[in-house]
């Protein structure tokens, strides 16, 4: 179904032009991104430094990947930060005697140090965009980034990256996760975009096609947590309910980012197991909307709910939000369907009304249930990542990666 004789907002000029301003707004905050050990600080509220964090690995990854797509659109001054957050990577964050890349700078001298799947799915997706940039270390740093992943991560026999090992790689931990897998298949579309071998868009397409299954066979809600035999373990952390990393129950953000990843991959590959990957990006992105959603004075998404899909954790993360608009605006270009164009403009009004802030600058990263802010699960405003690339993936056409869709569109 069409919009009828109403235009879409993406075709009007006047819409783009919020967008750009907003992404412009994001990518001026923060007064320095620079740790002093290297990488990327953590932000406060207000965009200053809080070094009572380390340089997180992922941090640095996410801002430097968002500033590098920055200057490929012609954005003066993101070049120069991409750069210098990007050092960290090249230096104090990376293990140069076991290889790899501690979780943060903190790291190098822990006894209790680990190396993650998720933190190395998000250097690859930094060097992707170094790499579509041209920075000179780039693709080595890419080439490098998946070396690791083929060797310690891929697991083979199940089509699954695991999780977390020892930093030395000596010992595999037996937890399986599906988000470090999700940020694996963004990453790993990106990198062949950018110039990688295409065994790792076939890997991507493994990694959607489990999902893809444990989805449908628990009513559309991805099961988050697993055995090393990718058992799923639904009741994992249920006394942990708000964990950061690892909640209870399912992830009603996931869903969203599952259903917009899945529609990025129809565009370049087919399912291998026969999956219509645009028919199960709806059924997921369906079951977040209706699980999550909570209408009312003050809308919005709750974090995560039980198997039944009644509410957990009510606070408002703004990444959810920024997944559910990246979904709705993926979808309703896709498909032209009247129904993801009316969620965009209900998902962004939430977004203008109760997450923007325009006093301090970026967005609350978290809101109660009243639409108030808060730091429950979050504190500080330390990641652009989420909320930059909503303005960009409802600003341009759908493409397989941000790297393809922003590289494309400066030609």
């Amino acid at each position: 179904m069409s919009s009828g004789h109403r235009r879409s907002w993406w075709t009007l000029p006047s819409h783009q032009l919020w967008l750009d301003t907003e992404s412009s707004r994001l990518l001026d905050f923060g007064t320095s991104l620079d740790h002093p050990a290297g990488g990327a600080v953590w932000l406060d509220d207000r965009g200053n430094p809080d070094l009572d964090h380390p340089a997180h690995t992922y941090i640095t990854a996410r801002m430097a990947h968002v500033h590098f797509l920055a200057s490929l659109l012609g954005r003066p001054g993101s070049r120069r930060k991409a750069d210098r957050v990007f050092d960290g990577l090249l230096t104090s964050l990376r293990d140069s005697e076991n290889g790899g890349w501690f979780e943060s700078s903190s790291d190098a001298t822990s006894p209790d140090a680990v190396k993650n799947a998720y933190t190395h799915a998000f250097v690859v997706l930094a060097a992707s965009a170094a790499a579509a940039a041209g920075h000179p270390d780039g693709r080595g740093l890419l080439d490098e980034a998946l070396d690791i992943v083929a060797a310690r991560f891929w697991d083979e026999q199940y089509g699954m990256c695991a999780d977390t090992w020892t930093a030395d790689w000596t010992e595999l931990d037996d937890y399986r996760g599906i988000n470090a897998n999700m940020h694996m298949v963004e990453a790993l579309l990106a990198a062949v975009d950018a110039g990688a071998p295409t065994i790792w868009r076939e890997r991507a397409v493994r990694i959607c096609d489990n999902v893809i299954g444990w989805a449908q066979e628990n009513d559309h809600r991805i099961p988050e947590h697993f055995t090393a035999q990718w058992i799923p373990q639904l009741e994992f952390n249920s006394d942990d309910t708000a964990n950061q990393f690892k909640p209870y129950g399912a992830t009603v953000g996931h869903g969203f980012e599952w259903a917009r990843l899945l529609v990025q991959a129809s565009m370049v590959a087919a399912s291998a197991q026969g999956h219509d990957y645009v028919e199960s990006a709806k059924s997921l992105y369906h079951r977040a909307a209706q699980d999550g959603w909570q209408p009312g004075p003050t809308p919005g998404f709750v974090y995560t709910t039980d198997w039944s899909g009644q509410p957990v954790v009510t606070e408002r993360l703004h990444w959810v939000l920024c997944e559910a608009i990246g979904a709705a605006a993926t979808l309703a270009r896709h498909t032209r369907e009247d129904r993801y164009e009316q969620d965009y403009r209900t998902w962004w009004d939430v977004a203008a009304e109760y997450f923007v802030d325009h006093v301090d600058g970026s967005w609350h990263h978290e809101v109660d249930s009243n639409n108030r802010p808060a730091a429950t699960v979050w504190s500080g405003k330390p990641d652009l990542y989420h909320a930059v690339q909503a303005t960009w993936i409802s600003r341009y056409a759908p493409s397989s990666s941000m790297v393809a869709a922003l590289r494309d569109d400066s030609r």
